[in-house]
């Protein structure tokens, strides 16, 4: 099966060099991209072709969508008429639903709609994955195995992608917003930045799989680094008295209210 990849930045290039690592002819994956220099780079990096949009989906079987949503319609625009029967379309735009790409495409077009994460870029991907009304189990086993190259792949009912998004999608930049407040609290208490991000980066390495290999709760786990009247229960005071908890949740709110947003054309 030829899969076409439209649109090759951070996340597209994430797909294709997973796709690579597990074992995927270079003959069978089509890329393009708009800026010869980085179709170049592209070529020259994975033996990959690369191509215009519409010469790429005539020859793909599976046409995997990587653009911003506020390129989608004129991307649909472009390549409808280039589509057969038989072809599956996979979106990984945000908040563009499949009802929006179907409704651009020939009747009957299976869509199926993802969102991804940038841990992909090192296969720790978690991706969700919503099937639109005119794909077959086919169909999502044929994305679910695309996908789970570069990590993990769950399937969820398109109602929450929003959710998704604002936890998962938008979750690795939450992350790294907290260990880069971290790093620099080290510095400020006098540990070279090296030294502080090397003990916060493992820290944060080590606490994922703990959580990943125990299955316990987050609390239970905090609980047991939190002795009574100890270091970490004056850190975890502070927090809950600055409403950090209610602040995550809202920033979290934020985040799905935007993805609803470019849902309802809202760009």
């Amino acid at each position: 099966m030829t899969v076409a990849i439209l649109g090759v930045g951070a996340m597209g290039e994430a797909l294709l060099s997973g796709l690579v690592r597990a074992g995927k002819r270079v003959d069978e994956i089509l890329v393009t991209e708009r800026r010869p220099d980085r179709a170049k780079e592209l070529t020259e990096r994975y033996g990959v072709e690369a191509m215009e949009n519409a010469t790429a989906v005539k020859r793909a079987d599976t046409v995997v969508i990587v653009v911003k949503p506020q390129d989608m319609s004129s991307l649909l625009d472009e390549i409808a008429s280039s589509m057969r029967p038989g072809h599956l379309v996979v979106s990984l735009a945000a908040g563009i639903t499949t009802a929006f790409i179907e409704s651009r495409l020939p009747e009957g077009t299976p869509v199926v709609r993802v969102m991804p994460n940038t841990p992909a870029l090192v296969d720790e991907g978690m991706a969700a994955i919503a099937p639109g009304s005119h794909c077959d189990d086919a169909h999502i086993r044929e994305v679910q195995e695309l996908l789970s190259s570069t990590g993990r792949v769950s399937r969820v009912p398109e109602k929450q992608l929003d959710a998704v998004t604002a936890i998962s999608g938008s979750g690795p930049a939450y992350v790294f917003y907290v260990v880069e407040a971290m790093i620099e609290a080290g510095v400020h208490m006098g540990l070279p930045r090296a030294t502080a991000t090397e003990f916060v980066v493992q820290t944060l390495v080590g606490s994922a799989k703990l959580l990943r290999e125990t299955g316990d709760h987050p609390t239970v786990l905090r609980e047991g680094v939190t002795s009574p009247g100890g270091t970490t229960a004056a850190a975890i005071r502070l927090l809950e008295e600055g409403k950090v908890r209610a602040d995550f949740l809202a920033a979290m709110e934020a985040a799905r209210d935007r993805s609803r947003a470019l849902s309802s054309g809202q760009i």
